[in-house]
């Protein structure tokens, strides 16, 4: 039994597909089938229902992949300790981050982190919430970044700020010749939200209290995938969109004026740090922890927890 044959173990199972498995771990089909196939031998046990599509593990399997995951785990504990006793810090770290906040985060930390830590390799990719959850769950990632609380059993949280979330008004809007908004301000029919997935719609939704108005539809026909997207609506359009604190610091002199901020107390969206309960790697995910909080700037830093919208 080797520690190549349990990471190819594990890989199937999080692909359940041998061909891209044997991608993911740079290796031809035959070489991680055959490894796979010498460990079932050695243990005299079948590890995956091939008959099936996708493979599936048998009921011995899912054992086997549980102690497999348990002793890479153990594994990457001592390649840690050892990069800390040198003092160094190395690898790579997996992140996951949701569309809404990865333009607008990612630049404020990426290039100083690079730069303080060059031999770490960030790998990163934009999800949804509910992958970010599964793929932590199935280690195929380290670390997310998203909008909490989750409250996912095995799931831990760790907040990092939290982010204003402002009214942004077409001049044609009756909203617009307000200092402050209310949530009752807002009409629903002139509301441009994202699109259904998004954990930031339904933050919006529990803003303006819109589940019952939800029911009429029409101001749910148009659905953007960005909040780019809902920005140049409002500017084309007549219209309103709640935007997140870090999507307003690039505007211009002219878009600022449009935006409006929700009276006292203002509504928060809370942006944590998340892993898995079993997670690694903790000395690369501190650091990012602490070049993430670093780089917000201080407005954003001095935001509290009164008001955290739920999603």
């Amino acid at each position: 039994m080797t520690l190549t044959q349990l990471e190819y173990v594990v890989a199937v199972d999080n692909c359940r597909h041998f061909a891209t498995a044997a991608s993911r771990c740079f290796v031809t089909q035959p070489t991680l089938s055959m490894q796979i196939q010498k460990l079932e031998e050695e243990l005299g046990i079948k590890i995956f229902d091939r008959s099936k599509q996708p493979v599936i593990p048998t009921e011995g399997g899912r054992e086997i992949i549980e102690q497999a995951k348990k002793v890479l785990a153990e594994k990457s504990k001592i390649t840690e300790l050892v990069q800390i006793r040198k003092g160094i810090l190395a690898g790579e770290l997996r992140i996951g981050i949701i569309p809404t906040l990865a333009p607008y985060l990612l630049p404020l930390f990426l290039k100083s982190f690079n730069a303080k830590f060059p031999e770490v390799k960030l790998i990163v990719n934009e999800m949804m919430t509910e992958f970010i959850v599964q793929r932590l769950r199935e280690g195929r990632i380290d670390v997310g970044l998203l909008v909490t609380p989750l409250q996912e059993k095995g799931i831990r949280e760790q907040p990092l700020f939290y982010e204003e979330l402002v009214a942004y008004v077409s001049r044609k809007n009756a909203a617009y010749e307000k200092t402050y908004v209310l949530a009752q301000d807002i009409d629903p029919e002139k509301l441009w939200l994202m699109e259904e997935g998004h954990c930031f719609r339904s933050q919006i939704v529990n803003l303006c209290e819109l589940r019952k108005a939800s029911e009429s539809g029409s101001h749910f026909e148009y659905e953007a995938g960005s909040i780019e997207t809902l920005r140049r609506m409002v500017d084309l359009n007549d219209g309103i969109t709640i935007l997140p604190e870090l999507t307003t610091l690039d505007m211009g002199s002219k878009q600022q004026k449009q935006i409006r901020h929700f009276k006292s107390p203002a509504p928060m969206r809370e942006v944590s740090m998340v892993t898995h309960r079993d997670f690694m790697k903790k000395q690369l995910i501190k650091a990012l922890q602490e070049e993430i909080i670093a780089a917000v700037p201080d407005s954003v830093k001095d935001n509290k927890s009164k008001n955290v919208i739920p999603l």
